[in-house]
C-alpha cells in the first residue's frame, strides 16, 4: 500500500541565501584597500591572526558600539575579503556568525610588518577549518572570557583594563616545553597589574586529576624563569569546581613549595555573579587563603599571594614575556585603538 504523500507546499525549504558578492584579491585590490581600512579595522586583523576566530557578539563587544554598527562593518569587511565568515550548525535556533582572517586582510597584516604572508603561517583552507574544529566550542570559551575583560575596560570611567592576551598558540610557543595553558592575560587596575594562565576547562576532561596534573609543569615554570606566575581556572558548574579544587589540592600538597603555583578557581554558574561571564566580578576562590572569606574579585586576587613580585620589578620580565621570533608578529593590543567620533560607530 502506498502511504499518502504530503501536499509540495510542505516540501519547500528554506529559501536559500543568496551570496554576498566578494571582490577577487588581487593587487589592485590590496592597493585600493589600503585607502578604506580603519585603525580599528587593522586592529580586528590583528586579534583575528592572534585569536584564529571570534563570533559577531565578541566582535561588537570589542571594539564597537553596538551589534548592528558591528554587522554593518563586518558584512563591508567580508566584502572586501579582509575576513571570512561561517556559521555553525546548531540543533535549536541559530548559531552567531563567526569570523576568520581571508587573505586579503592577511596580506596586509604582512605588508603592515614588511613580511610575505608566507611568514605569518597563514592558509585560507586552514583559517576557515576552525569551523570544523573539534576544540571551536574551547576556543570561543576562551576568546568570551577575554572579551569580557575588554569591555568592562572599555565602559566610562572603567576601573581598570585588560594590558595582555596571548592566544594558546603564543602560549605554546613560549612555554610549550613545560605547560600549554589556554591563554595568558594581564589586569590593570588601581596602578597594580596582576598576570595570570588560564586553564579554561568545559567538563570534557574526566577525571579532574588529568587538569590537576598539569600544576607540576606550572611548578617547574615558575623555578625555571624565577617568575610566579597564578594559574586561574575557570569550570562550567560549582559541582566540577569542588571536584576540580579537591584535585589540584592533592596536587598542589605534593610539590616541594606549593607557593610557586598560585591558584584560584570560579564556575559559570555562580548564582551570586551578576554577570556569569564577567571574569573581573568577585568569583575567585584561591586554593590555599588563610584569613577571609568569600570569593574575591580579579583585581584583589594580586594581594592575597605574598611572592608575586610587580611586573616592573621581575627580573624576567624583558626576556620571558616577549613575543617569540621567526616572523610571529607581537601580541596585538587587546583594547581597541581610539577613533575619532565620526568613526566611533
Amino acid at each position: 500500500m502506498v502511504p499518502e504523500l504530503p501536499p509540495q507546499r510542505a516540501l519547500r525549504g528554506h529559501r536559500p541565501h543568496r551570496p554576498t558578492p566578494r571582490t577577487a584579491a588581487t593587487g589592485d585590490h590590496l592597493a585600493r584597500l589600503a585607502s578604506h581600512l580603519t585603525p580599528r579595522d587593522r586592529w580586528l586583523a590583528r586579534m583575528l591572526h592572534e585569536h584564529h576566530v571570534l563570533t559577531t557578539h565578541q566582535i561588537a563587544a570589542l571594539a564597537w558600539s553596538s551589534r548592528r554598527a558591528a554587522n554593518l562593518r563586518l558584512l563591508q569587511l567580508y566584502k572586501w575579503r579582509a575576513v571570512d565568515r561561517f556559521q555553525p550548525f546548531v540543533t535549536s535556533g541559530s548559531a552567531p556568525m563567526h569570523y576568520v582572517l581571508d587573505v586579503a586582510g592577511a596580506a596586509t597584516l604582512a605588508h603592515e610588518h614588511g613580511l610575505d604572508v608566507r611568514d605569518l603561517n597563514y592558509r585560507h583552507d586552514r583559517a576557515l577549518g576552525v569551523a570544523h574544529s573539534l576544540r571551536l566550542a574551547h576556543i570561543i570559551g576562551v576568546n568570551t572570557f577575554f572579551t569580557a575583560l575588554v569591555a568592562r575596560g572599555r565602559r566610562p570611567r572603567a576601573l581598570g583594563h585588560l594590558t595582555a592576551w596571548w592566544s594558546e598558540t603564543r602560549c605554546a610557543q613560549l612555554f610549550g616545553d613545560l605547560v600549554r595553558p589556554d591563554a595568558y592575560g594581564r589586569w590593570l587596575e588601581d596602578r597594580t597589574e596582576l598576570e595570570w594562565f588560564l586553564e579554561f576547562d568545559r567538563g570534557t576532561e574526566r577525571p579532574a586529576s588529568r587538569l590537576a596534573a598539569r600544576i607540576t609543569g606550572y611548578a617547574q615554570l615558575a623555578t625555571t624563569t624565577g617568575i610566579i606566575t597564578p594559574v586561574l581556572v575557570w569550570l562550567p558548574s560549582a559541582r566540577r569546581e569542588a571536584t576540580v579544587r579537591r584535585a589540584l589540592a592533592e596536587v598542589v600538597g605534593s610539590l616541594v613549595d606549593p607557593s610557586l603555583v598560585p591558584l584560584a578557581t570560579t564556575s559559570a554558574d555562580l548564582v551570586a555573579c551578576a554577570d556569569r561571564t564577567d571574569p573581573a566580578v568577585a568569583r575567585w576562590l584561591p586554593l590555599r587563603r588563610r584569613n577571609g572569606p568569600g570569593r574575591l574579585r580579579l583585581a584583589e586576587l594580586h594581594h592575597i599571594w605574598d611572592r608575586m613580585l610587580p611586573l616592573s620589578e621581575s627580573p624576567a620580565v624583558g626576556t620571558n614575556r616577549q613575543a617569540p621570533s621567526g616572523g610571529r608578529l607581537p601580541p596585538p593590543d587587546p583594547m581597541p585603538p581610539r577613533l575619532p567620533d565620526a568613526m566611533a560607530e
